[in-house]
């Protein structure tokens, strides 16, 4: 995951990110790049796509929010 997909205007889109990263085999990974546009500066994601892994739960959009909202702490990382 060193491709790092770069806001448009502070919007990311979650296709945008599916796309950009098709090393992508599981929803859990998905959360980890959502956290990495976040804390790369996108302020905004729009979902535009459902996720299409065998392992998306029925109510993901409230997990992506989760991941994107903690950016850099969903990763670790201490901002």
């Amino acid at each position: 995951m060193k491709q790092r997909v770069e806001p448009d205007q502070g919007l990311i889109r979650l296709s945008e990110l599916i796309i950009r990263h098709p090393e992508i085999s599981a929803f859990n990974e998905l959360l980890v790049v959502v956290a990495m546009a976040a804390s790369d500066g996108a302020r905004f994601i729009e979902y535009d796509i459902k996720p299409d892994y065998r392992d998306t739960p029925k109510r993901w959009e409230g997990q992506v929010e989760r991941a994107f909202s903690l950016g850099a702490r969903y990763l670790g990382d201490t901002p």
